[in-house]
């Protein structure tokens, strides 16, 4: 039985449970590789920031569980849920990660719509007659 620690993070509608092991770098999301998983490059960098800053790309297996929201969301909630893991498996590690902010929890979500109004904020265009 492998050693890990778990933890979850959370973006807009996305949830992802995290699990680090103690490897050699391989990170596989929804049983495929996160390269694989999240085609964009941007959403690849977001979810590699923690490990990048900390120094442990190539220390670590990370296996995650991902579902609802979008793909940015999607990778937001892991890079969340990997940051999370860190401190929990080394404590020495949490300042850093506190200070890029990868611990603090992105409570932006989508607005609601409003009665009378388009969308959460546009009016309809004004008729003077």
């Amino acid at each position: 039985m492998l050693e890990y620690v778990e933890a979850i993070g959370r973006r807009k509608e996305a949830t992802a449970r995290v699990r680090i092991y103690a490897g050699t770098g391989e990170i596989v999301v929804n049983n495929k590789p996160a390269n694989e998983y999240f085609g964009r490059a941007l959403d690849q960098m977001i979810l590699r920031q923690p490990l990048m800053l900390t120094g442990t790309e190539a220390t670590v297996n990370i296996s995650v569980k991902v579902n609802g929201g979008g793909e940015g969301g999607q990778a937001s909630a892991v890079r969340l849920g990997i940051a999370r893991a860190l401190t929990e498996q080394d404590a020495n590690l949490r300042p850093p990660l506190k200070a890029a902010g990868f611990l603090t929890r992105d409570a932006r979500a989508k607005e609601r719509k409003k009665p009378g109004l388009k969308r959460a904020r546009k009016a309809p265009q004004y008729t003077k007659r």
